[in-house]
């Protein structure tokens, strides 16, 4: 593996314009915990149970708890003290709401029908199966998807094709590590099992696509530690999240730089194999110039300065939605995280808002590839729901080779 790239980022990119979304956005943490906690509290105990006044009483002072205690622990738990277990009791309580909010809204609507259709019951008995069924629901997708984001995930495996990747780069194994989250909850024996799965993948390139932590990188360094022990060929590769520039940015760059990982601040490497060459670049996340950081910006001319115009790239861009200027420089391959694959049902409606892809490979113009990974760790609530977490290995295929495996 070649740098070529020494030079850090020029001022040549503009500015992206907060748009109307971005700006609507801003009420959300006002209003938001007020429907996840109100919708179900109307759906459970007022919607025609009847429930006894204790019950009622009891059931409503929960509620009011959830949410008057979510925000309290999640601010407290995230803000500048970073109090771990504060932010361990507002994260689960905010999986929790969203998963008990979704179900309230689909079983109240869909099983009060069906059974209206069966002639099931009268309308107290009806109401009352819907909240037994929400509760019921909603504890399965908990234990679930606890045990789901705990996991070490599954490897995904996919052959790309590059036109441009030439015959000697054929084979080469590419494997994919973003957003680990490594948090207020201990994952250092996660982290250590995840680098042990990525050992037996012999990886020519390993990339970690940003958002290794909330929080300092000292005060996360046992958990990501572990990082320092990856194996690859050729390089291990990284670029900053939005969620570094949160907690000091820099200070994550050195620290992967100290565990042997070539940190990609728009810049690239060269991968040199059979005789052919692949341009690796990175670029800063796409929040980097709003964090007031010195040098920290996308700059994707930057990453490219010097690179041979005719060989193929492969970029590394935390956002998927980074996409549309690598497809107007012609990158051929472009790999992201970001989104976690929505997480928790059905979240990824709303990540679709702001992001062109959630997960899976994806086309953008005549020649330009987009893989959008559903991440390796989980963030906030300690949950993911038909959204599982991944270890990617994607091995790079040239048109001018015959395809077989390595």
């Amino acid at each position: 593996m070649t740098d070529t790239s020494n030079t850090r980022p020029a001022d040549s990119e503009a500015r992206e314009r907060p748009s109307r979304l971005h700006r609507l956005m801003r009420f959300i943490p006002l209003i938001a915990p007020v429907l996840l906690w109100a919708v179900p509290c109307w759906v459970l105990l007022y919607s025609g149970q009847h429930w006894p006044l204790p019950v009622t009483l009891a059931g409503t002072a929960l509620f009011v708890l959830g949410l008057v205690g979510m925000p309290l622990a999640m601010v407290r738990g995230h803000g500048r003290r970073q109090q771990d277990r504060l932010a361990i009791v507002g994260d689960t309580l905010l999986g929790a709401s969203w998963i008990l909010f979704t179900w309230s809204v689909l079983l109240s609507v869909l099983l009060r029908l069906a059974l209206a259709l069966a002639g099931v019951g009268e309308g107290q008995d009806r109401a009352r199966i819907v909240t037994w069924a929400v509760l019921g629901v909603t504890a399965v997708l908990l234990a679930w998807g606890y045990a789901e984001a705990r996991r070490v995930p599954r490897v995904r495996r996919l052959d790309v094709q590059l036109p441009r990747l030439g015959a000697g780069l054929d084979g080469t194994r590419v494997v994919l590590i973003t957003d680990t989250h490594y948090g207020p909850l201990d994952r250092a024996r996660w982290s250590e099992r995840v680098c042990e799965k990525v050992n037996t993948l012999e990886a020519d390139l390993v990339c970690h696509t940003g958002d290794i932590a909330d929080g300092t990188a000292e005060r996360r360094r046992a958990q990501a530690a572990p990082l320092g022990t990856v194996e690859a060929t050729r390089a291990r590769v990284y670029v900053t999240g939005n969620h570094e520039y949160y907690r000091e940015a820099q200070g994550w760059v050195d620290l992967m730089d100290e565990l042997g990982w070539e940190p990609l601040r728009n810049r690239h490497v060269l991968l040199e194999r059979g005789g052919d060459t692949l341009v690796v670049a990175g670029v800063d996340d796409v929040t980097a110039e709003s964090s007031g950081l010195a040098g920290h910006r996308a700059h994707l001319d930057g990453a490219l300065d010097g690179a041979d115009p005719e060989l193929p790239v492969l970029l590394l861009a935390h956002q998927p939605k980074f996409i549309d200027r690598a497809a107007a420089a012609g990158i051929d391959l472009q790999l992201s995280g970001h989104t976690h694959g929505g997480q928790i049902w059905p979240f990824h409606h709303l990540v679709r808002i702001d992001q062109p892809t959630v997960a899976g490979l994806s086309r953008h113009g005549d020649r330009t590839l987009l893989y959008t990974s559903r991440g390796t760790g989980f963030w906030g609530p300690p949950f993911r729901v038909f959204a599982p977490s991944e270890i990617t290995l994607l091995v790079l295929r040239s048109p001018q080779a015959s395809v077989s495996p390595r």
